[in-house]
């Protein structure tokens, strides 16, 4: 049963007006996606969890390198973590987040393929 009233439609729109506050922490958040890696490895988790050694596999970049972007990540909130056995899965716990980062990719293809823009 989907009643509203049980479990709202998640929100897609947030009417506050940015204030400083919200200005620095969006910004936080374009930081940690400027570098390729860490956008790399944040897509790969758009397709749902993985552990490190898939991370390194799928973006080519050396383990450290991963473990230390993901440590960044999971720092700033980005990311989450869960225990399987002896593995670390990790996660986006962030609709929002998953959004962004699936829009800026798509948004670089239209800038390189130069196919139109869209609503």
């Amino acid at each position: 049963m989907n009643d509203p009233q049980i479990h709202p439609a998640p929100s897609l729109h947030h009417p506050a007006r940015p204030d400083p506050e919200r200005l620095e922490t969006g910004a936080a958040t374009f930081r940690m996606l400027a570098d390729p890696t860490r956008l790399h490895i944040l897509w790969i988790l758009t397709l749902g969890p993985t552990d490190v050694t898939s991370l390194v596999e799928q973006t080519g970049a050396a383990r450290t390198s991963v473990s230390q972007h993901l440590a960044k990540l999971r720092f700033s909130g980005m990311v989450s973590t869960q225990r399987e056995g002896r593995n670390i899965i990790y996660s986006i716990p962030d609709g929002h987040l998953v959004r962004l980062v699936l829009e800026g990719l798509n948004h670089a293809d239209h800038r390189i393929t130069g196919e139109p823009a869209h609503e």
